[in-house]
């Protein structure tokens, strides 16, 4: 089959978002911020907003846990959009190749119904997608294969028509696992490359 739809994970593949930003400059040491990450605010913790539990409830829990890291863990709420420092142009300026070609521009993320309107206000490429499948919202998270076959549901597509570029390995290989397309991102350039060993051939770089 032809592949005619691209799917694009945001995390890490066309937005740079890391908690590190928000954090370097109140941590006095890296050893300290790295504690909090892999300890209490964690990626699991995190995981859980993403799929659909409030940020307030969020805090709540851990600040009932870790009381002498309140400030900490309520900068997480409150200072989010600290977090989101740019999008990545390479892959913004492939998303607009492939949508120029011809391509449906799909969104499937990992990410917090409160925090993802930050995102889609602060950056304008967003207005290109045909059609996003936000976890927080759906209160479903990849690698769930359900939420793999509610986008294809909600926008009429085809699992072997489609192809799914995220750079977390699990949510790729549980695409695959749904009949779709799918590559590991590590950069634009690579994952051009690939899309090309799949004849999905952008438009030429302006």
């Amino acid at each position: 089959m032809t592949i005619k739809n691209v799917v694009f994970d945001f995390g890490g593949v066309l937005l740079d978002w890391n908690p590190r930003y928000l954090y370097r400059n109140y941590f006095k040491t890296e050893e300290e911020m790295e504690y909090f990450l892999s300890h209490i605010c964690t990626e699991s913790w995190n995981a859980e907003q993403d799929g659909g539990r409030s940020f307030d409830e969020g805090v709540r829990l851990l600040e009932a846990q870790y009381p002498s890291y309140q400030e900490a863990i309520r900068m997480y709420r409150d200072q989010w959009p600290l977090t989101l420092r740019s999008d990545i142009p390479d892959t913004v300026a492939l998303l607009y190749r492939l949508k120029s070609a011809g391509y449906g521009i799909y969104g499937l993320t990992n990410w917090s119904a409160e925090t993802i309107p930050v995102a889609f206000e602060r950056y304008s490429f967003f207005q290109a997608f045909d059609g996003i499948v936000v976890s927080g919202q759906e209160k479903l998270l990849k690698p769930d294969p359900r939420i793999y076959a509610l986008l294809l549901s909600r926008y009429g597509l085809k699992a072997e028509e489609t192809v799914f570029l995220d750079d977390n390995l699990r949510n790729v290989e549980a695409a695959r696992a749904s009949g779709w397309y799918a590559i590991q991102f590590h950069n634009a350039q690579q994952a051009e490359e690939e899309l090309r060993n799949l004849s999905v051939f952008p438009a030429p770089a302006r």
